[in-house]
């Protein structure tokens, strides 16, 4: 069933603040593999300019994709979480993720639309910090992805998978 377009625009309220420690960001930079000493350091990170250790430019991902689970567990926007994917990701700071912040985030349905029978919604995710300044916008695409039996699948029996059933369909013919 195709998600509602009446959720475009709809607004969640933002997030219980979350503290960003200097131990997530390590371990988060250790685990993408980078090794920008700004992320370790906080003597690197002041000689940068910044009043303690930052983070990686996707470390907001952690944090905007949580604040999403307000929307894809709403139970009115009725998405089928076990079918969803991650689509696409992307970021635009005022200002560097830093240990110490406070933030929230605000998570907006900013599209919704079904192409081959899946559906697909882009988040918008306003990061702000605990002062109410803006530090990064995070958008999200998920894809729910159009169930085996769901006829929107594109071949025309619901299977999803019109390839394989048309050659099915040769083998049984022949």
């Amino acid at each position: 069933m195709a998600l509602d377009q009446s959720f475009v625009g709809r607004s969640y309220p933002p997030t219980a603040a979350y503290e960003v420690g200097r131990e997530k960001i390590r371990e988060f930079a250790e685990a993408v593999g980078d090794t920008n000493p700004a992320y370790v350091d906080a003597d690197a990170a002041k000689a940068l300019g910044h009043r303690d250790v930052i983070a990686p430019p996707t470390f907001a991902f952690s944090i905007t994709f949580k604040a999403a689970g307000q929307v894809v567990q709403d139970p009115e926007l009725g998405l089928d979480y076990s079918r969803v994917v991650h689509g696409d990701q992307k970021f635009a700071y005022t200002r560097p993720v830093m240990a110490g912040d406070r933030l929230s985030v605000t998570s907006t349905i900013e599209a919704i639309k079904s192409l081959a029978g899946n559906d697909i919604i882009d988040i918008r995710g306003e990061v702000h910090d605990e002062s109410g300044e803006h530090v990064v916008t995070a958008w999200t695409k998920l894809v729910a992805r159009a169930a085996e039996d769901d006829p929107r699948s594109g071949d025309g029996n619901g299977s999803g998978n019109a390839s394989a059933n048309s050659s099915a369909n040769a083998e049984g013919a022949a």
